[in-house]
């Protein structure tokens, strides 16, 4: 699906793709000996023992030759062992960082095996949106209980080389049939994909139908859900043969959506792969083939504020109301009592999924997705193995979705970037703005360490904090701890 606007080329691909004289200069680099060799070749012929015939001195020579080229050789090996056991090992004269800290890009989400394919995207070439959209789309496999094909997603872009930023929406929320939502979000990310991606559609399937198809572990938030959830309609795609929910450790498959994921990977428009999800869909139903959600790309709502410009996502999200929050507590002539002012209160507590990836040069992706609750409405379609959520016609998702960009100086291109995206109970809302005043405040602990405040204060849920400063790219989340990443 096209945007309205011209396409904005985002490729930041030369932080880790080397030109061919940086890679001849890399390979001189490895076969360097570790140690200075002792001698040059021209003194070979010019070396002499005291005292030894001239071909006794040649055999010492010789013998010694082979002593130090085996020394050589022995180093060699075992610094290229302790390479391959480390994958975090550094090169002669490399510099350490602190945990969470990358030289290029880097990728936090909530499950290890997302984090770690949205890394080998960014391995292959891809830029962070290639990461975040392999990430998402893993998620949708293995975290069925907050996320899925079946999910309305939102999403927030700034894209360090035009300086833009971008909101995504999954549009306004439809339904496929009493209680039962319109899945969105194959268009949703085929669309962010089709403007800011550049590794190929297909490319970026291959990991979620490997995952679908041969199966995944369950993690302990899968685990967690499904023991408070029950099996319901879940089964046999959750569940034991007994019935029982899958605990953690078991293996789960999900060869229909492996299949729904193909056929997305090779239609010839998203358009008509979201045709087919939903073809199946209404035949499981025995309704009538609804159309296709209609995503958009818009830009970014704004906020100026003395340190900077703050950006998230425009209505009907809960951007616009965290702004005014905002805008009301900076300006305030006072302290506030409340070290995690008030927001949005809501007696919803809607599940959501949220992941984020930056890169070095300030480009931030923040992508917030939901069912509507902890495992959606429940109803489980067999002919596609996709979860659907109970979001109805006319239902504003807005409780959960305000992911927040600071970007420093606005005229500035190498200004540094921050982005925090929050996901449980909308009072998570609270913990990100604890976060933003800390870092306006200028708290460099809090940029090292991660987002003050905690979930125990600021409500349960989760707080991803991405920033880029330093020419580095740097993650972490709130509880610390519960987000693997990865990064370059």
């Amino acid at each position: 699906m096209e945007g309205t606007t011209e396409p904005v080329l985002y490729h930041k691909l030369q932080l880790w793709e080397p030109s061919v004289e940086e890679e001849e200069e890399e390979e001189e680099e490895t076969v360097e000996p570790l140690v200075p060799y002792p001698w040059q070749p021209q003194d070979y012929a010019r070396y002499k023992f005291a005292g030894l015939p001239g071909t006794c001195a040649r055999i010492a020579a010789a013998l010694l030759l082979l002593v130090v080229a085996c020394s050589l050789a022995i180093r060699q090996l075992q610094a290229r062992d302790d390479s391959n056991s480390d994958p975090t090992a550094l090169p002669p004269g490399g510099h350490t960082h602190h945990s969470g800290v990358y030289h290029h890009a880097a990728i936090i989400s909530p499950a290890a095996t997302c984090s770690h394919l949205g890394q080998e995207l960014l391995v292959a070439g891809g830029n962070i949106v290639d990461a975040g959209v392999g990430a998402a789309l893993c998620l949708a496999v293995v975290h069925p209980h907050t996320t899925g094909l079946g999910a309305v997603f939102w999403g927030l872009f700034h894209n360090s080389s035009s300086g833009n930023s971008t909101a995504l929406t999954s549009g306004p929320a439809q339904a496929l049939a009493p209680g039962l939502g319109l899945p969105a979000t194959l268009p949703t990310l085929h669309l962010l994909h089709a403007r800011f991606g550049y590794l190929s559609w297909p490319h970026l399937l291959q990991g979620p139908t490997k995952l679908a198809q041969e199966g995944f572990t369950v993690d302990a938030t899968l685990a967690k859900a499904l023991a408070a959830q029950g099996t319901g309609n879940l089964c046999p795609l959750l569940c034991h043969a007994d019935g029982t929910p899958l605990g953690l450790g078991a293996r789960a498959t999900n060869p229909q959506l492996a299949g729904v994921l193909r056929r997305a990977a090779h239609a010839p428009t998203p358009d008509l792969a979201g045709e087919a999800l939903l073809s199946l869909l209404a035949r499981d139903l025995g309704r009538e083939v609804p159309s296709t959600p209609v995503p958009t790309l818009l830009p970014a709502l704004q906020l100026p504020v003395p340190q900077g410009l703050l950006l998230t996502t425009p209505s009907p999200s809960a951007g616009p109301e965290m702004l005014t929050q905002l805008e009301a507590a900076l300006h305030s002539e006072g302290p506030s009592p409340d070290p995690c002012p008030s927001l949005l209160p809501t007696a919803g507590s809607p599940g959501s999924s949220v992941l984020a990836t930056v890169d070095s040069s300030g480009s931030v992706l923040l992508l917030t997705s939901s069912l509507n609750g902890s495992f959606g409405s429940g109803h489980l379609s067999q002919s596609t193995g996709v979860l659907l959520s109970n979001l109805g016609a006319g239902a504003t998702p807005s409780t959960w979705a305000c992911p927040l960009i600071l970007r420093g100086s606005p005229g500035d291109t190498e200004a540094d970037v921050l982005g925090l995206v929050a996901s449980g109970t909308p009072q998570m809302a609270k913990a990100m703005t604890h976060a933003l005043f800390g870092y306006l405040a200028g708290t460099q602990t809090q940029q090292q360490q991660g987002p003050a405040g905690s979930p125990r204060t600021c409500g349960q849920g989760t707080l991803l904090q991405v920033a880029a400063y330093a020419e580095h790219a740097h993650v972490s989340s709130v509880p610390k701890g519960c987000c693997p990443f990865q990064g370059l």
